[in-house]
C-alpha cells in the first residue's frame, strides 16, 4: 500500500488530504503515482506542476525517485517566503 498526501492548495483543490493506492509493481517511482493520478481529469492536472515538491517518506525527492510497498508519498506546491 502506498500512502498519498496533499498539502497546501492541492490539498484544496484535490479536495483530498490523503489516500491510499495499492501497491504494484507499475508504481516502482514518484513519477508513475504522478501520472496515475494526472489521467484521473481537470482538477488533477494541478499536479502537473514543473515546480512540483514531493517527498518519499518524508525526505524530500525528485519525480524520478523509486518507491516501495508501504512508502508514503506527499505532494506540495513550492514554498516561498517573504
Amino acid at each position: 500500500m502506498l500512502t498519498l498526501n496533499y498539502f497546501a492548495r492541492y490539498r484544496e483543490t484535490l479536495n483530498c488530504d490523503q489516500e491510499q493506492l495499492p501497491w504494484s509493481a507499475e508504481l516502482n517511482s514518484v513519477v508513475a503515482v504522478r501520472d496515475l493520478l494526472l489521467a484521473r481529469g481537470e482538477a488533477w492536472q494541478v499536479l502537473a506542476e514543473p515546480r512540483l515538491m514531493c517527498a518519499r517518506n518524508q525526505e524530500l525527492c525528485g519525480l524520478d525517485e523509486p518507491l516501495a510497498d508501504g512508502d508514503e508519498v506527499a505532494f506540495f506546491p513550492p514554498v516561498t517566503g517573504g
